[in-house]
């Protein structure tokens, strides 16, 4: 009887948090109204702010060059472009020197510390920036030269002390896992941020996002011990009231490639969830002042790990109703989590429809057929990094982790440089 209870209310517990996360998934969909409301406005020609432009490269030789001459290129006529190098990177720091000599609206600061990370590297650059906003980008970016008037537009018309825009993983046909990895950001960046800013509490992107630079000043920066230090911000700034504004618009967005290997995806998965689980211990969000903005909190820091027990536990569900004797009430329950799963089966493939139509994208028979047969793959790969998270915060293991960018987001006449991997 016991075991019939627990079972009951493991599937219970399970479908509701699927049902959620769809519903959240889903937030930009629900009217046309919501849909037309993420989206930047069209800007009114005026300029106001100034920008400081944050690029941290480590080991980034093969695509850095092609980010700072689009960076470059935006039609935005105030803002700077500080490359942050490390000092023990000598190929890194002469394309950015390289840069400098060419165009004094680049400038390189060398971060001189013996470990080092991205949060370090921003901090270090965060008392030359000039700018009335900070913006951050990665090294293998692909920004669009509008972005800049657009964010200007939107932190004028909204008061926002924050804008998070839109970021694209785009090389959908590289690998089986890119395909779901790059849906992944699509639902994320397209809705689910928007639902986090409505609500109050929003973990930040780790780039295309603008923050005022007395706000972040006063917040102290990143914090330089946190492997998720883009969220970490986002909590923090979230806590203490800051308006967070989120768009996104398909010809805005940044776009940027899926890691190389299925290793560098794991080891990068492993890094953003022993992160969130670094961000949810130092507790920032119990400063939340609404109780539910606290249970959205609550629930999005531990996502990670419960998506992992998720994935492991719904084919123990199905094998428990199919072979155990267990009463027909219970068995029926025990498929409820099954049922929201292929739901989102369903939504996937439609996203994926959405995803190549925004994007101009041919997305192929194949294609769907890789979704759907990859996704119990995928899942057991986020439940290694979960596990191998959990297993690197408690033997105290926070070095970080790079990924290596080799530009496979661009089209051949983008790239520059011969790749080299980092």
């Amino acid at each position: 009887m016991f075991t019939s209870v627990f079972i009951a209310a493991v599937s219970l517990a399970l479908f509701w948090m699927a049902a959620f996360t769809l519903w959240w998934q889903m937030h930009a969909w629900r009217t046309p109204e919501v849909l037309a409301s993420t989206r930047f406005h069209r800007p009114d020609g005026g300029e106001s702010l100034s920008f400081s432009l944050l690029l941290p490269a480590r080991h980034e030789q093969a695509v850095l060059d092609h980010t700072i001459q689009r960076l470059l290129e935006s039609s935005h006529t105030d803002f700077e472009i500080i490359v942050i190098v490390g000092h023990d990177d000598p190929e890194t720091t002469a394309v950015a020197r390289d840069a400098a000599e060419r165009d004094p609206r680049v400038r390189v600061v060398v971060d001189t510390h013996e470990k080092k990370n991205k949060p370090k590297a921003m901090n270090t650059a965060l008392p030359h920036c000039r700018g009335d906003v900070v913006g951050v980008f990665d090294a293998e970016d692909q920004v669009h030269p509008e972005l800049l008037a657009h964010v200007d537009h939107a932190f004028r018309t909204t008061g926002a002390d924050v804008v998070q825009g839109g970021v694209q993983l785009i090389n959908f046909h590289s690998s089986w896992y890119s395909l779901r990895n790059c849906l992944e950001y699509f639902f994320w960046f397209r809705s689910r941020l928007h639902l986090h800013a409505q609500k109050g509490f929003i973990p930040l992107g780790g780039n295309t996002v603008f923050v005022r630079t007395d706000v972040l000043r006063e917040a102290d920066g990143w914090d330089p011990d946190c492997l998720a230090e883009d969220c970490d911000l986002g909590v923090r700034l979230s806590s203490v009231g800051k308006k967070v504004v989120v768009a996104y618009d398909s010809d805005m967005v940044t776009k940027e490639e899926t890691p190389g290997s299925l290793m560098s995806l794991l080891k990068q998965r492993t890094r953003w969830n022993q992160g969130f689980l670094q961000v949810y211990r130092k507790k920032d969000w119990k400063q939340l002042p609404g109780f539910g903005q606290r249970l959205l909190a609550r629930y999005t820091l531990m996502t990670p790990f419960m998506q992992a027990f998720t994935g492991v536990i719904i084919p123990l569900n199905v094998a428990i109703a199919l072979f155990m004797d267990v009463p027909v009430a219970i068995a029926f329950v025990t498929f409820l989590p099954l049922v929201t799963a292929m739901v989102t089966f369903v939504f996937e493939i439609v996203g994926l429809h959405d995803f190549g139509k925004q994007y101009g994208l041919r997305v192929r028979l194949v294609h769907y057929l890789k979704l759907i047969v990859g996704g119990p793959f995928y899942q057991v790969l986020l439940a290694g990094a979960a596990v191998r998270a959990v297993w690197r915060e408690q033997r105290g293991r926070n070095d970080w982790e790079l990924t290596t960018h080799v530009g496979a987001h661009l089209t051949p006449s983008e790239v520059t440089r011969e790749d080299v991997p980092a």
